[in-house]
């Protein structure tokens, strides 16, 4: 069984940074990484991450800012977030792709509150 559990989440000062973790159990994923959502908005794609690190793609919004990593067994993945600003106020998401390479698992979410 597929499950998938996000931590890290809290309220950070403008201009100060987090570290989310999504523990994955169940299978590995060649592909992995995090979504947001903020209240009366659509969800946005923030970053993933592909096979043993090598591939990372970021949303524009957070480019220069935020980092995605992943352990060895390919079960973890960690997004970095620095330089937080109010706008990256949001509930983040872990996802995985599914062997169609389609976003098809997801945790239940880590909420980051950024102050000003």
């Amino acid at each position: 069984q597929v499950q998938m559990v996000e931590s890290g989440g809290g309220l950070v000062q403008a201009g100060g940074s987090l570290r989310l973790s999504c523990a994955a159990s169940g299978r590995t994923f060649s592909t992995m990484g995090w979504f947001r959502q903020a209240p009366d908005k659509d969800r946005e794609f923030v970053a993933s991450i592909a096979g043993s690190g090598g591939s990372t793609y970021y949303g524009d919004s957070v480019k220069g800012r935020f980092t995605i990593s992943r352990d060895n067994a390919k079960t973890t993945a960690y997004l970095l977030m620095n330089n937080l600003k109010p706008e990256d106020k949001a509930l983040y998401y872990c996802a995985a792709v599914n062997p169609r390479a389609q976003w098809d698992y997801w945790g239940q979410g880590t909420q980051v509150t950024v102050s000003s």
